[in-house]
């Protein structure tokens, strides 16, 4: 199972540190394939994490759970200007030359830069610190918008929402972009109640449920990815069989077994994910929305978009976004919470040795 070691250093926003627990936990939540052993390790003199609302954590791991872990995240902290403490620098330098992979994210990337890993690589922070971290560090291409960026086996991004797009970029890279959206779109709605295992194999409705893909022996798995790959068109009971080589009796068993949904029931829910990726993504209209995913007419986008999540689409994507901008906000606001105002330039005193 694969180790992430989130690196805990004294004054950590709260939201960055159970960012990444959220993320990942939700992954596997909704994911039977996708297993992570997530670690919280704290550095010595660790006394809590920052304002607005600082609390203290216990836990069994101190830098030895970074010996052998697969990636190593490095949330922002408090001192992100000070020079790290010696365990902390050699713990980054030990990791990344056994091969792991470095995730830093918000302020959290100056204390992997002063390490020397990021020089002559690209790297990202929080926008109101990249110019600091260009001038700080000029051997590193800084990004000044925050993007996620990947220079692998190194990557780093501006820390909003708690890291979450940095830990969605890793999940996509582990288990493919399908499994990385649905986790967000679990993360930020949490719309699904869980499957249902014993309802009729012929009901065509059911509660709402993500579907689950539990693949086996001889799987199902070429034709659900096409009939994902084919929401548009108006699939029937017998296309599907036909695709899968099997009676219609004989899919609707198999289906139930690998997913616990009926075929057309795994195809509606198919089909309202793609609209729900599509209102959060874009901003095309309702009207080629219903088109793209296979439900024809806005009106029948709308019935069954309201049935499934409880609300229509133009309201969820309104919700959406509203949630986001709010969310962004609160986390630039507990940022300037957390740490002090930037200092000085070129000038610094802790800007010499840093390329140790």
């Amino acid at each position: 199972m694969p180790v992430i070691a989130v690196l805990v250093l004294d004054g950590v926003p709260g939201h960055e540190l159970t960012g990444p627990g959220m993320c990942f936990g939700t992954a596997v939540r909704h994911h039977p394939h996708v297993a992570y052993e997530l670690r919280y390790c704290t550095a010595p003199g660790f006394r809590g994490t920052g304002s607005p609302a600082p609390f203290a954590i216990d836990t069994p791991w101190g830098l030895e759970g970074l010996a052998d872990a697969d990636t190593v995240l490095l949330p922002g902290h408090a001192g992100f200007r000070d020079e790290p403490e010696p365990g902390v620098a050699d713990a980054l330098r030990a990791a990344a030359h056994r091969g792991a992979r470095i995730g830093a994210f918000g302020t959290g990337t100056f204390t992997l830069a002063a390490t020397g890993l990021l020089d002559g690589r690209r790297a990202a922070t929080g926008r109101q610190y990249a110019a600091e971290l260009a001038r700080r560090h000029p051997l590193i291409d800084v990004d000044p918008e925050g993007a996620v960026v990947d220079a692998d086996p190194f990557h780093s991004a501006a820390g909003v929402l708690g890291g979450l797009d940095l830990c969605l970029h890793l999940i996509t890279l582990d288990h493919g972009a399908s499994v990385a959206i649905e986790t967000e779109r679990q993360v930020f709605m949490q719309l699904h109640a869980p499957v249902d295992a014993h309802a009729p194999a012929d009901a065509e409705e059911a509660p709402a449920a993500a579907p689950r893909h539990r693949a086996g022996p001889h799987s199902l798995g070429p034709t659900i990815r096409w009939m994902e790959a084919h929401l548009d068109h108006p699939l029937t009971l017998s296309d599907i069989a036909d695709h899968a080589g099997l009676t219609m009796r004989g899919l609707n068993r198999r289906f139930r077994a690998e997913t616990g949904l009926s075929p057309l029931q795994y195809l509606l829910r198919a089909r309202v994910q793609a609209a729900q990726r599509l209102l959060e993504r874009g901003d095309e209209p309702v009207e080629r929305i219903a088109a793209r995913t296979g439900f024809g007419t806005p009106a029948n986008l709308r019935h069954h978009f309201q049935h499934h999540t409880g609300t229509g689409p133009r309201i969820y994507r309104t919700a959406f976004r509203s949630m986001v901008a709010a969310l962004t906000w609160a986390d630039g606001k507990n940022a300037e919470a957390a740490e002090p105002a930037a200092s000085g330039g070129a000038d610094d005193p802790g800007a010499e040795g840093r390329r140790r």
